[in-house]
């Protein structure tokens, strides 16, 4: 799968809605009510961060909910995007980009939104073919005025802003022309999931939806 490729792919799955939430899931026998939840409200493209034991049986268990394009995040090595993409995996986001990553996704044929937080390594994945990218970490890295400003010369390449986006922020960043949608994890708060909070769940989703 060529960058070109994987950067279509990806374009098609951030504009399913303006949120992709991202999901640290601690709870495997919580993660097929939690996509229920979150897809009913509007947001059916989910990244799961591999950031926890059980994060891989919480993608194959999502990956069965109907309506919903489950991904993995935290990507860091060729061994997560193979493992990701046994485990139903639809779409990878990473923090960076590493040319083995790069090439890891391209074998498994696995969509990437690869991470970059400044205007060389934009122009970098650029000129590898990547033209959707993920901005992290958004807030960190100056914001929505910075992507902005990196933006503004370099129009070609829409982003996936995450890290430090809330309600609050979200729609500086959706205001913007090189923004499809930003990820975040305020849709799916560890208080709610915990308390298999559903009802919840899907109204901060609804109203995450209704952002753009």
């Amino acid at each position: 799968m060529t960058p070109s490729a994987q950067s279509l792919a990806a374009a098609e799955i951030c504009l399913l809605a303006p949120v992709i939430p991202v999901l640290v899931i601690e709870d495997v026998g919580k993660a097929q009510g939690l996509a229920k939840a979150l897809v009913a409200g509007g947001l059916p493209a989910l990244e799961v961060t591999l950031r926890t034991p059980g994060a891989l049986e919480a993608i194959r268990r999502m990956a069965d909910v109907e309506g919903g394009v489950v991904g993995a995040g935290t990507l860091l090595t060729p061994a997560d995007v193979k493992a990701a993409k046994a485990a139903g995996a639809r779409f990878g986001v990473s923090p960076g980009a590493t040319m083995k990553l790069l090439d890891a996704c391209a074998e498994h044929e696995l969509p990437l939104l690869p991470g970059a937080a400044t205007a060389t390594e934009v122009m970098i994945l650029l000129e590898l073919g990547y033209s959707v990218q993920k901005f992290f970490p958004a807030e960190a890295a100056g914001g929505a005025p910075a992507l902005k400003s990196i933006g503004g010369p370099i129009p070609q390449v829409r982003f996936c802003p995450t890290g430090g986006i809330s309600l609050k922020n979200a729609r500086d960043y959706l205001g913007l022309a090189t923004v499809l949608c930003v990820g975040g994890s305020w849709v799916a708060p560890a208080t709610m999931v915990a308390a298999a909070d559903w009802a919840g769940i899907t109204a901060l989703a609804a109203e995450a939806a209704k952002l753009r």
